[in-house]
């Protein structure tokens, strides 16, 4: 097994689909790659999609929503291959995207690839491209596995920037290098975690007070 993609998921049954479809039909072997759902306490009908899917993902399951940094970690944990990539359930990803990153943290030992991304919309209209250097994202990055251990993986305490922590203290000891090819494709829609600015705010304050200690 050379790469899991993780799929954290809560309440996400308008998008998941599509997502899990594109996780799957990459052009990387199938015995190469695993895609691991991890099943964040929903309470609408994501659990039986992640079924529908049957054995052609791993499924892990809680009834108590724990927040994406938790149900990140507990797929990380559970993955038997050396890298491992993030993709939002609300997300999907280009055919080649395992391919390419895997082959580029391959031939260079990369600890961490990222890839560039285009913002789109219900529908699947591309709003903008996006440089991941620029305008970096949680998603689409491919992290060796032992290197996300060495760091302790995500810090529960964040239920939003848990990204923004995780980066800070990844690329104090490793480098992350980016594909400029757009393979992740980043949905905008009404429900994005972002759009709560009452949670930015706190998470903002939070990750401020956490580094400003040190």
């Amino acid at each position: 097994m050379k790469v899991s993609i993780i799929v954290t998921v809560y309440n996400r049954e308008n998008f998941l689909s599509r997502c899990l479809r594109s996780c799957l039909d990459q052009s990387m072997n199938k015995d190469e790659f695993e895609v691991i759902v991890v099943n964040d306490g929903s309470t609408d009908n994501s659990e039986d999609i992640i079924n529908s899917f049957g054995n052609e993902v791993r499924k892990i399951s809680y009834t108590e929503n724990k927040g994406l940094a938790f149900a990140s970690n507990t797929g990380i944990k559970a993955a038997k291959s050396k890298y491992v990539v993030r993709v939002d359930s609300d997300d999907y990803i280009h055919s080649d995207l395992l391919k390419i990153e895997y082959a580029f943290a391959e031939m260079n030992n990369y600890d961490a690839v990222s890839c560039d991304y285009l913002k789109v919309d219900i529908k699947e209209k591309v709003l903008s491209r996006k440089s991941a250097v620029n305008n970096p994202i949680a998603c689409g990055i491919m992290f060796n596995k032992d290197s996300l251990v060495s760091i302790v993986l995500y810090d529960t305490k964040f239920k939003l920037m848990e990204d923004i922590d995780l980066r800070e203290r990844f690329e104090k000891k490793f480098k992350i290098h980016n594909v400029e090819l757009p393979l992740y494709r980043y949905l905008m829609h009404e429900s994005n975690a972002t759009k709560n600015i009452k949670n930015v705010e706190h998470y903002t304050k939070l990750f401020k007070e956490k580094y400003d200690k040190k």
